[in-house]
């Protein structure tokens, strides 16, 4: 996807002589041209809050904010725009749910998740099943790094209150079959709520929340080429009419009285105060750039990079890649240790070469304690990532590991 890589200014830049290699996409995505362009439009020339104005300008935000709301509904499958609740981040939308399963009567039920989440979509569920003394339990991979359905048929019981699950594991690449999660887990419990983590998902394949039979659904823009500081919430429409609100104050109302407040119907209920305006408008252009290259288009791509990276990795000798070995059945990152050297010098050095990759846990350090590793190197591609850029990573891990010998 050469053709795209002019629309990212951020590749042009030049650091003593070198050009940028970013190679750190599951952190945060770089900006295209036109959704930067969006947000600037918005402080430009129609700046003014949402819904309270009867003035052009503001009429004007607040189309083109909730045309943002039917934009991410229509991407993600969403019966309709009114199950589209934004947020500041992925995290937020997780504990939103947290929050309003909190006021539910959660005596003798068990909070389930996976070893592999993100701590956004587990320390929400360890700490309300501690606050509320309930089992908390969780899902463990297998040695390939994925999870195993005969498994899940054990692990969904009927006290399962909520099943929390990452579509693609920020660390391991694995994508996990979610409508079969949702199923068995169902079929197993009814009333089970199964959340998904979208966040490394929704940016990178298509998918549909219908098809998937998920209650609740969660993502970040600024992992899909959006803006920082907004997040979605998508829920079945049943259950944001019957979850509490998280946060209380202006726009989530419908009426205030001195001995009693009418709350807004979903999703305004849920989007107290001044939301991120522009950011949100910002998102609605990044779903309009992804949609023109195409979904299935990015994920062919990032299929195609990943197994030219999983080969290319094979050839350094003492890097051990963890997660599914065939590019098909991962997304697009790779973590992985080189023996000898630790995986913040990997990073440190790699950096002298504008090599831009992640080191650590990842937010994601019961996996690592499950693996036995104390923290591993992460490279992750997105749609500007080229056969060269992996090229360039290769010779650095290579120039490391003259040093360290």
């Amino acid at each position: 996807m050469k053709d795209v890589r002019a629309d990212f200014p951020q590749l042009n830049r030049m650091i003593h002589g070198k050009r940028l290699i970013y190679l750190d996409s599951t952190a945060t995505s770089l900006k295209p041209r036109q959704v930067i362009a969006k947000e600037q439009e918005y402080y430009t020339t129609y700046c003014a809050n949402i819904f309270r104005g009867i003035y052009t300008t503001s009429e004007e935000a607040t189309a083109a904010y909730e045309l943002a709301r039917t934009k991410v509904a229509r991407f993600i499958g969403a019966s309709t725009s009114d199950e589209i609740v934004f947020t500041r981040n992925a995290s937020e939308s997780i504990n939103v749910v947290m929050n309003a399963l909190s006021r539910t009567n959660l005596h003798g039920c068990e909070i389930a998740t996976t070893i592999m989440e993100h701590h956004s979509n587990f320390v929400p569920w360890q700490q309300l099943a501690l606050g509320f003394g309930v089992t908390f339990r969780v899902w463990n991979v297998d040695a390939s790094g994925t999870l195993s359905l005969k498994d899940l048929e054990k692990f969904v019981t009927k006290k399962t209150k909520l099943l929390a699950v990452t579509a693609v594991s920020n660390v391991l690449g694995t994508i996990n079959p979610i409508r079969q999660i949702c199923h068995i887990a169902k079929r197993m419990n009814p009333h089970c709520l199964v959340l998904v983590d979208a966040a490394q998902a929704v940016p990178h394949m298509k998918i549909n929340v219908k098809d998937w039979d998920a209650d609740i659904v969660a993502f970040s823009s600024h992992k899909m080429l959006g803006p920082t500081g907004v997040g979605v919430l998508w829920g079945k429409k049943e259950l944001l009419e019957e979850f509490s609100p998280y946060q209380y104050g202006g726009e989530m109302i419908k009426e205030v009285h001195v001995d009693r407040t009418v709350f807004a119907d979903p999703p305004h209920k849920f989007e107290a105060g001044t939301p991120h305006i522009a950011g949100v408008i910002g998102l609605g252009a990044a779903v309009d750039y992804l949609e023109k290259i195409g979904m299935d288009a990015i994920r062919n791509h990032e299929i195609e990079i990943s197994d030219y990276a999983l080969k290319a990795l094979a050839t350094v000798k003492g890097i051990t890649v963890y997660g599914p070995t065939n590019a098909k059945d991962r997304g697009g990152v790779i973590a992985f240790t080189m023996k000898g050297t630790h995986a913040h010098d990997i990073a440190q050095l790699l950096n002298e070469d504008n090599v831009c990759i992640r080191a650590g846990h990842h937010c994601a350090m019961p996996l690592h304690e499950f693996l036995k590793i104390p923290a591993t190197a992460r490279a992750s591609f997105y749609v500007y990532t080229t056969k060269s850029d992996v090229d360039a990573l290769v010779d650095g891990l290579e120039k490391i590991k003259k040093i360290f010998q």
